[in-house]
């Protein structure tokens, strides 16, 4: 059986997981879905200083305290951007990336300059107009096509999340050290398999491998069978 660190997307909890959670453990694995802070049931945390680099260690504390090792760890949508800089940090720990439906960024990159023209200024108006200059507004559900019986309950769920998190370039430090001697992936060399759906995600990385492994083949086909919803 596989341990699974499950990193939500941006504006959810824990809470999105839980379907898959359920289908995991139902299965033997252990299974470790952390609400990232300022976020869901954390939402009193939230707060201008929440940064990119606030949800890595949030991730990184949560392995640490629970010694967890060779942990499959997933990232779905604005989760991608913080297990990289969690696998950077303690590739150790780690025996498969599974980056779902996600952002992947390189050293110095942030999750903004991956969006469209027009995402992007919806979300700079979206933090004017609503969120006081700091605040992104979720989503709504219907713009992800959610299954019209889960909408209501994904809008009801989701939470302001600071621009910051989004705005902060990604610092892979193990990245950084490696690139003064190779000309490396950014990335530590751990297994990852990368499920796609939307096609301004879809930056390859050059020279990157990309094999898949029995635990992230499996956390995948879990989470396109269960999980109801996508941001």
């Amino acid at each position: 059986m596989s341990s699974f660190v499950l990193v939500h997307g941006a504006w959810h909890g824990s809470w999105c997981w839980k379907r898959v959670r359920a289908g995991l453990q139902a299965q033997g694995h252990d299974v470790f879905t952390p609400t990232l802070t300022g976020l869901a049931d954390r939402s009193h945390l939230l707060s201008r200083a929440v940064n990119l680099e606030t949800h890595i260690q949030d991730v990184v504390n949560l392995i640490r305290w629970e010694e967890l090792t060779d942990i499959v760890l997933c990232g779905h949508s604005y989760g991608g951007c913080v297990i990289s800089g969690v696998a950077d940090r303690m590739p150790e720990h780690i025996r498969a990336l599974v980056y779902l439906d996600a952002f992947v960024l390189e050293d110095g990159e942030n999750q903004m300059q991956h969006l469209t023209e027009m995402q992007s200024h919806q979300f700079r108006e979206g933090v004017k107009t609503l969120g006081e200059g700091w605040k992104v507004p979720p989503i709504p559900a219907a713009v992800f096509n959610v299954n019209v019986a889960d909408r209501e309950w994904v809008d009801r769920q989701c939470t302001m999340q600071p621009i910051g998190t989004m705005q902060q370039p990604s610092a892979l430090q193990e990245a950084s050290r490696r690139s003064r001697t190779s000309r490396s992936s950014s990335l530590p060399d751990i297994p990852r398999v990368r499920h796609f759906r939307r096609s301004t995600r879809k930056r390859r990385r050059k020279g990157g491998r990309h094999k898949r492994c029995h635990a992230a083949t499996t956390s995948c086909w879990i989470s396109r069978r269960n999980s109801q919803h996508c941001s």
